[in-house]
């Protein structure tokens, strides 16, 4: 499989509209970049979900995911589902976050991603970080929206595995939910895996990016 590798990652930056968002998306790769490098820094924004359980259940998920890492979260308080209308103050957190930042790569949710607030995050995102690489990850529910990535992150069966368990043991606020568990997420990271040619993978998309092929 075709491969261009990162020279320099020292800081990474992730945002998700939801508690649990970036750990669905991009929860291997989190676990794999930290486990390979670590005390990187990360710093995390979640739009919705400050202030209760959600919260609660992000900080110690993404504690998991992000090893070793110096994670700094934020959670905000946006109602879920409601996005498009406190536009402003989304798109003042991100650009905050922006000004006190200059990650080497960017997970955000997809551009095509057929919920409003993973949309809508992504428009913000591609706009505050418009010299970074964004990686945009895909969440897997029944709207049936999955695309067709651009890249992938091969993930060894000991990081999906692991994966697939901090997602139950870190979120039991959505077990309820008839997508959430195990099969799902081993499913697509099957599907991603026979993609690129490897057991288990994770998948993004991007809108552009700059080769460096003379190094």
């Amino acid at each position: 499989m075709i491969r261009l590798g990162a020279s320099r990652l020292d800081s990474v930056v992730a945002l998700g509209a939801h508690c649990d968002d970036i750990a669905i998306g991009a929860g291997g790769t989190l676990l794999t970049i930290c486990t390979a490098r670590p005390g990187i820094r990360v710093d995390a924004l979640v739009l919705s979900g400050g202030g209760g359980e959600r919260e609660r259940e992000e900080e110690a998920a993404l504690a998991a995911f992000c090893p070793g890492a110096g994670l700094r979260l934020t959670v905000l308080k946006l109602p879920d589902g409601r996005l498009p209308a406190h536009w402003d103050e989304a798109k003042s957190a991100v650009e905050d976050l922006r000004a006190r930042t200059d990650p080497d790569l960017v997970l955000a949710p997809r551009a095509e991603d057929a919920h409003q607030d993973h949309r809508g995050l992504a428009r913000l995102v591609t706009t505050a970080f418009r010299d970074h690489l964004v990686l945009g990850y895909e969440i897997v529910k029944w709207d049936a929206d999955l695309g067709r990535p651009v890249a992938y992150q091969p993930l060894s069966a000991e990081i999906a595995e692991r994966k697939a368990r901090l997602l139950q043991q870190h979120y039991p606020s959505q077990r309820h939910r008839p997508w959430y568990d195990r099969e799902a997420f081993l499913g697509l990271a099957r599907i991603r895996g026979i993609e690129c040619r490897t057991r288990y993978a994770e998948a993004f998309f991007t809108t552009k990016l700059t080769l460096g092929l003379e190094g």
